[in-house]
Formats: structure tokens, C-alpha cells, sequence
């Protein structure tokens, strides 16, 4: 049973991020956009319940939770609070929870080429964007390429955050047209 450590605000006034003392997972994302999406997860289910709730992100020792807008903080927080600590911590979960689905780079149908721009992406995001997206409760993956086109997706607070639709957006294309000046970047 994970205890939560805080709770912080993020720069999304509709999302708190939930610090926990114990991992819910051993590195795998979980991320959640509606009910349907959680189905066979009992965490994101059980968050889901909530009224007013839109998404439920977690990955290791946080999980962010946002909400519709419609809700005050200070009452949801402490119905969000509950399904978190009834929740097992990830050394009591088994192996198989959470696997992670392929990988974007082990798709067939991407040339050697594309495939070595797409680690370089990774690798630029990973040491450059991820980390602050993290601190604010969210993240972001690489959904696909297609010609000059890179698709990501912003997940937790990012999700539904102006600025990440805006400036965010903007720093990542600026950083990814270091490796392709031709690409355009295009949230999901």
C-alpha cells in the first residue's frame, strides 16, 4: 500500500501530483485519457469512479490525476487519496503487470533511417524535455513518424496544460529540427 509522501500543484490548475513513498511500478508509464482506456487496471479504475476525474497518469514512486474543472480540489483530493493507498505497491504486484507494449522502433515498416532518427529524437527528449515534464506531474511519447511529421502525445498534467500545447510544443520542435530541420511536430 503505497502512503503518499505530498501532494504538489502543477502549472495544470486541473492536475495534482500525488508524491508516494513506495513505486507503484518498476519503470512502465501507465496513462490513462478515460474509463474505457483503464479497463483491467484497478487503480486507474478505481480513480475513475471519482466523479470528475478526465485522466490518471502513474509511473514508479508519483501519479498525477486530473480533473474535468468542475470539482473542488480540496474535496477530491481526499477521495483521490483513498483508491492510491489501497493500491499495491510494485513489489507486491506481479511480473506481468504493466508490461510494456512494443516498441515504436521495432515497427517493420520504418527505414533504417527513420529508425535512427527516431532514437536520436528519443534520446534528445529524454535528457532535454522528459525530466521537467516529469517534475510537473506528466510526460510525453513518441507516437510515430510520418515523412516529416513526428506525432507525440502529452500524458498526465501535460495532457490538458496550455502550456504544453504551446511553448512546450514549441521548445520540442526546435530541438527535434536540430536532428531533421524539417520536421514539424504535431501533438495527439
Amino acid at each position: 500500500m503505497p502512503r503518499i509522501a505530498e501532494v504538489e500543484k502543477t502549472p495544470n490548475p486541473n492536475a495534482m501530483k500525488f508524491i508516494l513513498r513506495e513505486p507503484l511500478t518498476w519503470g512502465v508509464a501507465h496513462s490513462y485519457d478515460s474509463v474505457g482506456e483503464a479497463r483491467g487496471d484497478a487503480l486507474a479504475e478505481a480513480i475513475f469512479d471519482i466523479e470528475h476525474v478526465s485522466s490518471v497518469f502513474y509511473v514508479d514512486h508519483w501519479i498525477t490525476v486530473t480533473q474535468d474543472g468542475d470539482a473542488e480540489w480540496a474535496s477530491l483530493l481526499k477521495k483521490v487519496a483513498v483508491p492510491i493507498r489501497e493500491a499495491p505497491a510494485a513489489e507486491e504486484q506481479s511480473a506481468t503487470f504493466g508490461a510494456a507494449s512494443s516498441s515504436l522502433f521495432d515497427d517493420e515498416s520504418l527505414s533504417p533511417a527513420d529508425r535512427e532518427k527516431l532514437m536520436a529524437i528519443s534520446e534528445l527528449l529524454d535528457e532535454r524535455i522528459r525530466p521537467f515534464l516529469q517534475g510537473d506531474g506528466g510526460d510525453l511519447f513518441i507516437v510515430g513518424l510520418k515523412g516529416n511529421t513526428l506525432e507525440v502525445h502529452y500524458q498526465g498534467a501535460c495532457g490538458s496544460c496550455p502550456s504544453s500545447m504551446a511553448g512546450t510544443l514549441s521548445s520540442i520542435e526546435s530541438l527535434v529540427r536540430q536532428i531533421d530541420p524539417n520536421l514539424e511536430v504535431v501533438p495527439v
